[in-house]
């Protein structure tokens, strides 16, 4: 045989490609003073099926430091948690809130991680 070939890539090495090139969102959940900790909690376990302990976390870090990261996902699929965020409605337990908690997408490559 003469000349040089080219390895073709199997259809899972394709595959695994593809993924790695695929932009990732943080879905960012951010703070106020209209919602509760219950509220925070109760949200995340009904919209994302959070165990207690975990949303618990998110509600800690959203009050303590104005935000938290609940999902990191596709644009679609960031999207629409994000607008579930948005529909959830105000928080019955607080008087003065009147709407939904707010979510903002970041690209994850815009993280930086230490």
């Amino acid at each position: 045989m003469s000349g040089s070939l080219t390895p073709l890539l199997t259809p899972a090495e394709k595959h695994h490609d593809f993924e790695q090139n695929v932009p990732l969102y943080h879905v960012v959940l951010l703070d106020d003073d209209e919602h509760t900790y219950d509220y925070v909690i109760e949200m995340l376990q009904r919209l994302f099926v959070m165990p207690k302990e975990i949303a618990f976390h998110h509600a800690v870090e959203v009050d303590t430091t104005g935000r938290t990261i609940v999902i990191t996902c596709e644009l679609p699929q960031a999207e629409f948690a994000r607008d579930q965020i948005h529909a959830y409605g105000p928080d019955p337990r607080m008087p003065k809130s009147k709407g939904s908690m707010s979510a903002v997408l970041i690209p994850a490559s815009d993280v930086k991680t230490a």
